[in-house]
């Protein structure tokens, strides 16, 4: 049977589990894992790309993340070969480090979010790294200690979870790490870990309880969500690679936008990649960086070469843009110029 494709779309959740070769190990010692937490810490500033919870297992990994400049799987190409490359090295040994195929799954995060956060930071606890809740606290290979304030991960998003528990960052930990504990006395909780009718739906009890009464649902292993989460992810997905095909065919490079972002603001190129703090500017860099990595796929690596600028500078441009309907408006007037989307269907 052919594997089906992997579904993705910006601001979209994921669940990403990686797995050793035969359930080999992964990390030997906390060289390794410190080498694996500063090249993944690398790709998630250089793409923008959020990161809400982890664990470094011995033979596995769990990631939580939101999809920022690029799709999680150029993330993960670049992260899994440049880790295997690295510890294949170190320890003289040769071949495959990781199973072939990861797993990804789209999360519905009304829904699954925090559930996540915590199942994923338990895992310590569950395969008997760390001992208790206690331990967990300053454990520094998962997230829960950064979340805690006991080791800082400044590329961890720690401030959008906190504030899912309280108002206070003293209020939102003291209620997540009581969410925690009692997450801690539940099973190996496999609904997390896929999706699929059953999984999805909580189990058989719901399923044949909407069979009964002729309801039908819709599911699918690559999402994990209510049965209308993956009915509109699947629609929307593929709208998503519909676009994304007629981007890539259009021929509009990085040259293309900029000329068309300094035309929108009024500014020109050798400002653009200079060093003028003009907001004008500032905006223009900050709308390109957004097309360019959002909408056309070019790496931020690409970019920040092309505006005289560090990565980290590019993937704020990026997060800026999204938090600016003023930006997001200019950025839509650039693609509508570019002939990249129709002004029929563009949304304001």
């Amino acid at each position: 049977m052919a594997r089906q494709a992997r579904i993705d779309a910006p601001g979209a959740l994921h669940h990403v589990i990686i797995r050793g070769i035969e359930r080999n190990q992964i990390f030997k010692d906390d060289k390794d894992r410190e080498d694996f937490i500063e090249r993944l810490a690398g790709l998630l500033e250089e793409k923008a790309t959020p990161c809400y919870a982890w664990s470094l297992m011995t033979n596995h990994v769990h990631l939580l993340l939101r999809t920022g400049g690029v799709p999680v799987a150029s993330i993960m190409r670049r992260l899994l070969t440049g880790y295997a490359v690295r510890f294949n090295r170190r320890h003289f040994r040769h071949g495959h480090l990781f199973q072939n195929r990861y797993k990804s799954i789209l999360c519905e995060e009304d829904r699954y979010l925090v559930q996540l956060v915590a199942y994923i930071h338990l895992n310590p606890v569950r395969g008997g790294i760390v001992g208790n809740m206690v331990g967990l606290r300053v454990y520094p290979f998962s997230g829960h200690s950064a979340l805690m304030g006991k080791v800082p991960r400044p590329w961890q998003d720690t401030e959008y979870v906190l504030a899912l528990f309280g108002k206070t960052l003293g209020e939102s930990r003291r209620n997540l790490e009581r969410y925690v504990a009692k997450w801690s006395e539940r099973g190996r909780c496999p609904e997390l870990t896929g999706g699929g009718l059953i999984r999805s739906s909580g189990g058989w009890g719901p399923v044949k309880e909407a069979f009964r009464y002729g309801i039908r649902l819709s599911s699918d292993e690559r999402i994990l969500g209510s049965s209308e989460f993956v009915e509109k992810t699947l629609k929307e997905a593929g709208e998503g690679y519909d676009r994304k095909m007629r981007l890539q065919a259009s021929g509009v490079g990085l040259s293309d936008v900029m000329a068309a972002a300094c035309a929108h603001f009024g500014s020109d190129e050798k400002e653009l990649v200079g060093a003028s703090k003009r907001q004008k500017v500032a905006d223009a860099r900050a709308v390109v960086s957004h097309i360019a990595t959002q909408e056309l796929s070019i790496s931020g690596s690409d970019v920040a070469r092309r505006l005289n600028v560090d990565r980290s500078a590019v993937s704020r441009a990026v997060r800026r843009v999204g938090d600016d309907p003023d930006l997001m408006e200019a950025a839509g007037s650039i693609l509508e110029k570019l002939g990249l989307i129709d002004p029929a269907t563009r949304q304001h």
